[in-house]
């Protein structure tokens, strides 16, 4: 049974710009988690739903709409504030851009004519859209969240994907957005590379081998390979190696288990080979790491 939305979530934030936000946020639980963010009029907001579901709330929770999983939906109202409700259900991953309608006209100002929003007759008007994620911004939204770079290089980083994110959303050619990745020509490779990425989160504790995972999502070795380096940027247990130190450093943060405990939890049936893991990811050993928080 769905546990009631009692918790409360917060979203990572990095400034892109003065006038420029990019808002990330993952529901690993199992209950639905409300978040709340004050936007003033001025920015136009692009939110995208990559795994889950989410209601938002406007007026006072008396008008509710909801994105699916690969759903966007764009938001704009110059006549009043627009603050972010909403309601994430377990698993969802959400990206959101917010960007000020002077920053976005800055932008597109030569090609004004096919955004809708833009135009003189509507610029004063409010404005919503919701559509389909296609696959290569899947890609991108994909690689925004699973951010695994040097930190110093985060913020650039994210700059260079919200911005290729949004030159994909306003693609005219639709036929352009398939060619720019031939090994996803075939949407369902998409759906098993995410498929392999769940199994390997699923089971990380013991994950299957490369190859078992490949006859798992019935895609060859090399597909398997290519297709999760080129949606995640990583390979498979470089991925899961990240995601594993990651649960661990939120297992300890949370006070509830020891180092031993917390290495068994993922995946590493002895306490040396786990500190060992994640001194390697973040510079320093579990129980110092705990010391630093205190």
């Amino acid at each position: 049974m769905l546990e009631k939305s009692i918790a409360k979530g917060s979203f990572n934030e990095i400034a892109i710009e003065d006038g420029f936000l990019v808002l990330t946020f993952q529901n690993q639980s199992n209950a639905v988690q409300t978040l709340e963010r004050h936007i003033d009029s001025r920015f136009i907001q692009f939110h995208f739903c990559l795994r889950g579901s989410i209601d938002f709330q406007f007026n006072n929770g008396n008008y509710t709409f909801g994105i699916a999983e690969e759903q966007s939906l764009l938001l704009y109202n110059p006549q009043r504030e627009l603050p972010i409700h909403l309601d994430a259900k377990p698993k969802t991953w959400l990206v959101s851009a917010l960007i000020s309608i002077e920053k976005f006209h800055g932008l597109f100002s030569q090609e004004a004519n096919y955004i809708t929003f833009l135009s003189d007759d509507n610029k004063d008007k409010k404005y919503y859209s919701d559509a389909k994620i296609t696959p290569s911004m899947t890609i991108v939204l994909n690689q925004i969240i699973n951010y695994n770079l040097n930190p110093s290089v985060q913020h650039l980083y994210t700059k260079g994907k919200v911005y290729e994110l949004l030159s994909l959303f306003f693609n005219k050619n639709k036929e352009a957005d398939i060619e720019q990745c031939p090994f996803l020509v075939d949407e369902s490779n998409v759906i098993k590379i995410r498929k392999a990425k769940d199994i390997i989160i699923a089971r990380m504790v013991e994950p299957p081998s490369l190859q078992e995972l490949a006859d798992e999502i019935d895609l060859s070795l090399k597909k398997l390979k290519e297709g999760f380096k080129q949606i995640y940027g990583d390979s498979v247990y470089s991925f899961l190696f990240d995601y594993k130190m990651e649960v661990a450093r939120k297992l300890l943060e949370g006070g509830k288990h020891n180092v031993n405990e917390v290495g068994l939890k993922v995946g590493y049936s002895t306490a040396s080979h786990f500190i060992s893991a994640f001194k390697k990811k973040y510079g320093t050993t579990p129980k110092k790491y705990l010391m630093s928080l205190n």
